[in-house]
């Protein structure tokens, strides 16, 4: 088992000081895939390790507290993953604290970072009663399970968040349909439109580096942990996808 801020100094002040590698195999759709995580600091001292990672990341997920938002931190990453084009997905993060509020973080991303987040999920209840999420292209409600979340179990989507779940899809479908024009013509036709297909659109979105697809949950409390590393597998490009030019 391999252990994040393993240093004394990282434990005793709570914060990441050197970035971590991590390797996991992890299976999307019955196919295991070798993903390898790199966790870098968040701290303006250490922003160096954030530089240093970048310039041989394939994808990055950057990770915005659902309370604070967008910070002064979170701009000068956000800087750094522009300059080295790198394809990237957002994960608001501690959604089981009081005042967290992805759709203003999500608006923040988009106002102050400039890009084009895309809300792939809704919360099923905030601060402490944050259960777990909503899947927007399949409309499920994902629950997490066991001591440390490890059991996934998909319900259908609670009634009182069958309206909002309706609405927040059909904006997302709106705003991955402007990288379509397969999407578009399904939508402005009323067809129905396969996962496949927005996968695919997303996929291609976010490698083009146009979108920023925003994903939800507590990673304290191993909620929403799963999905995220689906969307990385799925979305991100793999090292054979990326030319690395110094």
């Amino acid at each position: 088992e391999q252990v994040l801020d393993s240093m004394d100094l990282e434990r005793e002040r709570g914060i990441t000081i050197k970035a971590h590698p991590v390797r996991m195999v992890h299976a999307v759709d019955g196919v295991d895939y070798v993903t390898q995580l790199i966790d870098t600091p968040g701290h303006v001292d250490f922003t160096v390790e954030v530089e240093r990672s970048l310039r041989v990341l394939d994808g990055a997920v950057l990770v915005l507290c659902g309370v604070g938002g967008v910070q002064s931190q979170s701009l000068t990453v956000d800087r750094q993953i522009n300059r080295y084009h790198v394809p990237r997905l957002v994960f608001i993060n501690k959604l089981d604290r009081t005042g967290a509020d992805p759709q203003r973080v999500s608006e923040e991303v988009r106002e102050k970072l400039g890009s084009d987040a895309i809300l792939m999920q809704l919360p099923i209840g905030l601060a402490e009663d944050f259960e777990g999420v909503i899947d927007l292209i399949r409309m499920q409600a994902i629950y997490f399970d066991g001591e440390h979340g490890e059991t996934v179990r998909e319900e259908p989507v609670p009634e009182e968040l069958l309206d909002q779940a309706g609405t927040a899809r059909m904006a997302m479908l709106e705003q991955l349909s402007m990288y379509s024009d397969e999407l578009m013509e399904k939508l402005l036709n009323e067809q129905e439109i396969s996962e496949t297909l927005i996968h695919q659109v997303t996929r291609d979105a976010v490698q083009q580096l146009d979108a920023a697809p925003v994903f939800l949950g507590s990673a304290f409390k191993n909620k929403g942990v799963q999905p995220l590393l689906d969307a990385v597998t799925r979305y991100l490009p793999s090292p054979l996808e990326r030319e690395i030019t110094a």
